[in-house]
C-alpha cells in the first residue's frame, strides 16, 4: 500500500511539472502569434493591450482547458493497465 502512496504522490508531482511547463509554453506562444499578428496586420493602436486582451481570451479558451487533459490521460492508462493485468 505504501508503494502506491508514493506512485500517487511521485505521479501527481511529475504530472504537475508537466502541466506548469506546458501552460508557461503554450502561453508563449500564443503570445508570440498575437505580436506577430499585430506586427502584420494590423499596427494600429497600443500593442501591448492587444497582446493583453488576446491573451485573456485565451485564458477562457477551450484550448487552454485542454492542458488539464495531461492530468486526466495517464491516471486513465494506469488504471486500464492495472485493471487488465489483474483481470485478464
Amino acid at each position: 500500500m505504501l508503494q502506491l502512496g508514493r506512485l500517487i504522490v511521485v505521479g501527481f508531482v511529475v504530472l504537475t511539472v508537466i502541466y506548469a511547463v506546458v501552460s508557461v509554453w503554450s502561453r508563449m506562444v500564443r503570445r508570440r502569434k498575437l505580436a506577430r499578428e499585430w506586427d502584420q496586420e494590423i499596427r494600429q493602436g497600443d500593442r501591448e493591450a492587444f497582446i493583453r486582451d488576446g491573451l485573456e481570451n485565451y485564458d477562457d479558451s477551450f484550448r487552454r482547458k485542454l492542458i488539464l487533459l495531461v492530468y486526466i490521460v495517464p491516471v486513465v492508462l494506469i488504471a486500464v493497465i492495472i485493471y487488465m493485468m489483474n483481470f485478464y
